[in-house]
């Protein structure tokens, strides 16, 4: 029977009981053996699953240049505003292996001690909801958890991202597992409903940028008021690639997240010195470099890219900061795609300065 009202009041009251019950839909990412032989694939466990060997949850599989074991990459967003999705839904569990965990699960909630009053009464709205139709508003009920269906589709849930460390948003997809038909997509009010975008969001968040070290002229040790020539060869700086796949019977999604370096920021380590251009951002050039190589007869020109410090290092070294800019963007199922936030990746090497000797005759 249908019911007019606010889904969110009822989802958030249904939410507190479900809350004490062993409904745990999202998983730590677990280390499994990777998909193709693509450097750095692994498999992240997004819900569900059980010894009996029942299919019972969507994996986002990752492959391409991603970090191991479906920890997070080394990319950081370039704005500050942006974020990798904190929780999504996902598919979860057919129809009669759902009844079989969300029933034990409400009953097991219902015996649990302080079981009265609202928290009672939501149980029993949830019971309600799946045993005997009991709908509202833009969300209707499903008679005997949706069984005669059982094949056809699957039961969606909300899923935290493992690698979120706000819990209040990794916990905050907290309406009730809704049903999906095989090849539809989920109802329009499930606005964090997992698509190519989140994917290719979570793709961003994962992806391992080549750690590339910025080439020096003089190498390691320079002069004070020496300019030093700073390069990066199209060889060693590519655009990189990481893909993020979910699928499951009659549902499929993929994207491709591909990182395009843009620039270099050299900052010195130093208030006291240069560097060349004066902003310190060196462009990249049309063959896809950045910077030249130093080359003998270049000593009295200034380098396209590069610093001059002003002072010895004394015992110690200056920390070179190189950051390298990479613009983002991805495609993915059904023609989709755009752009997201620029990744930067910051590389540290140690420059050794030291004083000009000069002899006095």
């Amino acid at each position: 029977m249908p019911v007019t009202g606010a889904r969110r009041t009822f989802i958030g009251t249904a939410a507190v009981a479900l809350a004490l019950s062993t409904l745990v839909l999202a998983e730590p990412a677990y280390a499994a053996k990777p998909v193709g032989s693509d450097e750095g694939a692994s498999t992240e466990q997004t819900g569900g699953g059980d010894e009996t060997g029942i299919y019972a949850a969507a994996r986002i599989q990752y492959s391409g240049s991603v970090a191991a074991d479906g920890g997070t990459g080394n990319v950081t967003s370039a704005d500050v505003n942006w974020d990798p999705p904190p929780c999504w839904y996902a598919p979860y569990l057919g129809a009669k292996d759902f009844k079989k965990k969300m029933s034990a699960d409400l009953e097991e909630a219902a015996s649990a001690p302080g079981m009265a009053g609202h928290a009672g009464a939501a149980i029993g709205q949830t019971k309600a909801h799946y045993e005997d139709g009991f709908g509202w508003e833009d969300t209707p009920g499903y008679e005997d958890y949706n069984v005669a269906k059982d094949g056809e589709g699957m039961f969606w849930a909300g899923v935290e991202n493992p690698n979120e460390p706000d819990i209040l948003k990794r916990s905050s997809c907290t309406d009730l597992p809704f049903w999906v038909d095989n090849g539809e997509a989920p109802p329009p009010q499930y606005e964090e409903a997992i698509t190519p975008e989140i994917l290719a969001a979570l793709a961003y968040q994962h992806m391992q940028l080549p750690d590339t070290e910025v080439s020096l002229a003089p190498e390691e040790t320079t002069k004070v008021n020496l300019p030093t020539w700073a390069w990066l060869d199209k060889a060693v700086f590519d655009e990189v690639q990481a893909t993020a796949t979910l699928a499951v019977p009659g549902f499929a999604l993929q994207a491709t997240t591909t990182a395009k370096p843009v620039s270099l920021k050299l900052e010195p380590g130093t208030p006291d010195a240069e560097t060349y251009p004066a902003s310190g951002e060196c462009a990249i050039n049309a063959d896809g470099s950045i910077g030249e190589p130093y080359a003998n007869g270049k000593a009295d020109q200034s380098p396209p890219c590069g610093i001059k410090y002003l002072r010895s290092s004394g015992d110690g070294t200056f920390d070179l900061q190189a950051t390298i800019t990479w613009e983002i963007a991805w495609t993915g199922s059904g023609g989709a795609g755009g752009d997201l936030p620029d990744g930067t990746f910051e590389n540290a090497q140690a420059v050794t300065v030291q004083e000009i000797q000069a002899v006095n005759r």
